[in-house]
């Protein structure tokens, strides 16, 4: 059952960044922090100067909601910070510094581009050993507290990798966050998805009685819709990749949270589906020497192109994330 403080983490976070909207807008505008767009789809043109880095409403959202509502549920409840494990409370900061850590590469990267006026900012390189180097330091910090190498496969049972656990977790939250960072390229999509993804791991964190990453979850959730309120068509802020890198980095702490982070393929299909047009998009047009696979990558251009509103997108995008989640909580109902 959603705890009383689970509920309040998503509507202190929801305050929080619907307000912020009113004030960070204008702000962004003032510093000329616009997007510069250089997209093959015409109509995007439309949005240049819409203004970058908004996903600091619900990076502040849901940072304070998630400090406030721990932190006042495990003094309530118990009396002390024992309410849950050390191993659980650990999880949960350094997830969210983690989140944070990803955030600043991203707000490193948007700021490159606003101040170049190109989408252009950190390279490749610099962008995955950053990334890597931040996955690394929270994965030791959750082995140093206790945490193990096992992990819970739905149907599978319990596996324990061993070593190889640190490299494939590691290749894993980079791998989310990247594809996290790719669903975001058109109003409304990454918060939507990001929305349903972090309902359903709200709700699944509170069945299995870890409820301060329930209140996580319910934090960022109450995060996107603020966000969503300034960000849904059409838009008047984007997220940038200060937001998109934060939210994935949010989700894979979620996921790894609950001991389950397998879910994270499952529930996260837009995401990977979105990383995966991009990569075989680039290997068909090597292989075929200029041909192209989709119209265009990430795959949400690609329907785009094919005559699908923006709204369209979002809507059938989210409708197969819930089912997706929904899925995934039934197999770790029946399946673990």
């Amino acid at each position: 059952m959603v705890g009383m403080w689970t509920l309040a983490a998503a509507f202190v976070s929801f305050g929080i960044a619907a307000i912020l909207g009113k004030i960070l807008i204008p702000f962004l505008r003032k510093l000329k922090y616009g997007q510069t767009i250089l997209s093959d789809v015409e109509w995007h043109k439309s949005k240049q100067g819409t203004p970058v880095m908004g996903g600091i409403m619900f990076i502040i959202s849901s940072v304070v909601a998630t400090v406030l509502c721990v932190l006042i549920y495990y003094f309530t409840e118990r009396g002390d910070v024992q309410v849950e494990s050390k191993l659980v409370t650990i999880k949960v900061f350094a997830g969210l510094i983690m989140a944070l850590l990803y955030g600043g590469v991203g707000f490193i990267d948007d700021y490159i581009k606003v101040v170049k006026k190109r989408n252009l900012g950190l390279t490749p390189a610099q962008k995955l050993i950053l990334q890597f180097v931040i996955a690394i330091a929270y994965l030791v910090t959750v082995a140093m507290a206790g945490n193990d190498t096992a992990t819970i496969i739905p149907f599978v049972g319990t596996i324990d990798l061993g070593f190889f656990y640190y490299i494939i977790s590691a290749i894993v939250i980079v791998g989310i966050v990247n594809a996290t960072n790719l669903t975001d390229g058109i109003d409304g999509l990454c918060g939507s998805v990001t929305f349903f993804v972090t309902i359903f791991m709200m709700m699944l964190s509170s069945i299995l009685g870890i409820l301060s990453m329930s209140i996580m979850a319910a934090a960022m959730a109450g995060g996107c819709i603020g966000f969503l309120i300034w960000n849904f068509h059409p838009a008047k802020v984007f997220m940038g990749d200060t937001g998109s890198l934060y939210l994935g980095g949010m989700i894979c702490a979620l996921a790894f949270g609950i001991d389950i982070p397998v879910l994270l393929i499952p529930m996260g299909i837009i995401y990977i589906a979105e990383m995966f047009s991009v990569i075989l998009q680039v290997a068909y047009f090597k292989i075929t020497k200029g041909k192209r696979l989709f119209k265009m990558s990430p795959i949400h251009h690609h329907f785009e192109k094919s005559g699908w509103s923006e709204i369209k997108i979002v809507t059938v995008f989210s409708v197969v994330t819930i089912i997706t989640c929904l899925l995934s909580m039934l197999s770790v109902f029946y399946g673990v």
